[in-house]
């Protein structure tokens, strides 16, 4: 088998035939003369999406294409590319094209450059391109979570980010938990940062969530992070003696 590489790229998809192909291209031209393997998770889509990628695997040999059988959502599908990642360091983007993967390379490299307790680096968009709607519903509800949960993040919404494999196999696995990791990476003890990223326009394809679905699952849960943080007891580390 051939060395794990540094870096594992994971994009979760769904019906995104339009954006994929070339968000891959740039996803390969971000990373050129790196380290790394690009995993697209195709949540069973009803288009072209898993073909188009599959067609690319000659162009871009660090490309892999998996494919749910059935459609299981975000979280389950960037868990999915995770467990199959073979890197150290997991960037994740949205499949839709909006996170620029200009952006992802130096997310890797502070993640790499800081202390082993520097578990996430996230992304925090600036300039946002999305209905004003859709910004204001996002503000609440970053500030409604961020008052109770004491994560220190603005935007856990951004799908750009790098966190190390072995913390994100260490947290409690629930659908919707890619909204939480700075939350659940502090629970287990460890350090998040956070640097802005551009945003860009959707070129194809239409958005996947609506204010008042996205509104119905955030209560439930985070109530669960709530009572996941209040049931969490450090050891501060461990000592072999």
């Amino acid at each position: 088998m051939a060395q794990a590489p540094q870096i594992s790229v994971v994009v979760p998809v769904f019906d995104e035939e339009g954006a994929a192909p070339a968000l891959a291209r740039e996803i390969a031209a971000a990373f050129a003369g790196r380290d790394y393997e690009m995993i697209f998770v195709d949540d069973a889509s009803r288009d072209g999406t898993r073909a188009a990628l599959a067609a690319l695997r000659a162009e871009i040999p660090q490309l892999r294409v998996l494919a749910h059988r059935k459609n299981s959502g975000q979280s389950r599908s960037i868990r999915t590319g995770i467990l199959a990642a073979r890197g150290e360091v997991i960037v994740t983007l949205d499949g839709d094209g909006q996170n620029d993967p200009a952006d992802a390379p130096k997310l890797a490299d502070a993640l790499l450059a800081g202390p082993p307790e520097l578990a996430l680096v996230g992304g925090e968009r600036v300039k946002r391109q999305d209905s004003r709607a859709k910004k204001v519903a996002s503000k609440v509800g970053n500030g409604v979570r961020k008052r109770l949960l004491k994560d220190t993040a603005n935007d856990t919404g951004c799908g750009l980010k790098a966190f190390r494999r072995e913390a994100f196999l260490r947290l409690p696995y629930f659908d919707h938990i890619h909204r939480y990791l700075p939350a659940l990476m502090l629970r287990e003890g460890y350090r998040t940062a956070f640097q802005p990223v551009h945003h860009r326009n959707r070129e194809t394809g239409v958005s996947k969530y609506t204010n008042l679905g996205r509104l119905w699952v955030s209560v439930s849960d985070l109530l669960g992070v709530m009572w996941l943080q209040s049931r969490s007891r450090n050891p501060g580390g461990v000592d072999e003696v």
